[in-house]
């Protein structure tokens, strides 16, 4: 594990650089063995992408933060009404292309579609990187990035969090070197909910070199309500960095996590890049009407969006009052620093049929899920909280 920094900038000695195993293996149940064929070392090495635990009838699934809202009739229409599944979808979903690019007022060659923001994340990272390259971003972040750049060949270089659990800008800028090819900033961050400022980012863009892509990863984005936020269209819009790309999706807000699209504003050599390292088709007919119709019914959508983040607003505060230490939740989830005691946290959540994500050693991430889940929540974390060593409990984080 990481250690947490404090907020001064000596960056190179609490870096880490992940580096792939010498040798790579599988495992079954009589332990480790040699894979029947040469698979390369790192890949070897890398655990599955660990999905949060699915939940039973009896239980509240707080753990992959899904949108609780089920999908509109709209929604559900338009999926009812694709049924030519003999045929393949347009390869690159043009029609949401064209209507994204009208919606935030660039080119439809500025916009480029995904099954999930993740999957442009990965051809983006192909794209720029490779063996001997770096590419560096917050830890603890979203769980696939590690992944993501060994799989690209590339070395991660991970920047720890402050100690109120934000991105350390300053501290990320100073581990940029002449082999760093991209930088991911997570906004609001996965898992810890914090949101970067604009005024940070614009300060952080221009201390990167031109030549390095830099990543917003606004998964998160339509659930933010703090002001002065990084808002991806406006850096783009205003500011027009030819390096930037933003990466939104259509999984959380708009709740089509299920169908798997995405997509990414930005210049478009360089989506052209990602388009030509992506699987084709990958995105289908029925995500893209999905995605369509969705839109059709956005301020309806938002308004659900806004009720999931007074959720959250009332589940921090009673988490807070309870004597937890919330950061700044900006997501449609809260976080929550149980440190050594995460794993039997959540074992006691789960017990009252709450279903939150544990990453051991570190904290939970609870999702915001229906509105009878939060006085749950808030009852057996007020029970949790008295177990717990002060350290993880007591004055909420600045």
């Amino acid at each position: 594990m990481i250690p947490r920094a404090a907020a001064a900038h000596t960056v190179p000695s609490r870096l880490r650089r992940t580096r792939a195993p010498r040798l790579g293996r599988v495992t079954d149940e009589q332990g480790p063995r040699p894979a029947p064929v040469r698979i390369r070392p790192e890949i070897a090495a890398l655990p599955p992408y660990r999905q949060g635990k699915q939940a039973g009838a009896d239980a509240f699934k707080l753990s992959s933060n899904e949108n609780p809202f089920d999908p509109l009739p709209g929604v559900v229409e338009a999926l009812r009404a694709t049924v030519a599944v003999n045929r393949y979808p347009d390869a690159t979903a043009s029609r949401l292309r064209h209507r994204l690019a009208t919606r935030f007022g660039v080119d439809p060659d500025g916009v480029h579609i995904g099954a999930g923001s993740v999957s442009i994340l990965a051809q983006l990272m192909l794209a720029v990187s490779g063996p001997g390259d770096e590419i560096v971003y917050a830890w603890r972040s979203f769980e696939a990035y590690p992944g993501l750049v060994l799989i690209a060949g590339a070395t991660p270089v991970e920047v720890p969090l402050t100690e109120d659990a934000r991105h350390d800008l300053p501290a990320m800028a100073a581990a940029v070197t002449d082999r760093t090819r991209a930088v991911i900033v997570c906004s609001p961050n996965n898992p810890t909910g914090t949101a970067v400022t604009h005024d940070e980012f614009e300060q952080f863009v221009a201390s990167v070199p031109k030549d390095v892509l830099i990543i917003l990863d606004e998964a998160y984005a339509e659930f933010v309500t703090a002001p002065g936020s990084v808002d991806g269209m406006r850096v783009l819009g205003v500011s027009r960095h030819p390096n930037v790309v933003a990466l939104r999706t259509f999984s959380k807000a708009f709740g089509l996590a299920g169908l798997r699209v995405g997509y990414a504003i930005g210049d478009s050599r360089i989506l052209d890049a990602a388009r030509s390292t992506s699987i084709p088709l990958s995105v289908t007919a029925q995500a893209e009407e999905a995605a369509l119709a969705s839109l059709a019914a956005e301020s309806e959508l938002l308004e659900r969006v806004r009720h999931i983040s007074a959720r959250r607003d009332a589940l921090a505060a009673g988490l807070r009052q309870a004597g937890w230490r919330v950061p700044d939740a900006q997501g449609n989830f809260v976080w929550l620093p149980t440190g050594a005691d995460t794993l039997a946290a959540a074992a006691a959540f789960e017990e009252e049929g709450l279903i939150v994500r544990p990453f051991a050693g570190e904290g939970m991430r609870i999702s915001v899920g229906e509105e009878e889940s939060v006085e749950k929540v808030l009852r057996i974390a007020a029970s949790v909280v008295q177990t717990l060593p002060e350290a993880h409990a007591g004055r909420a984080l600045a």
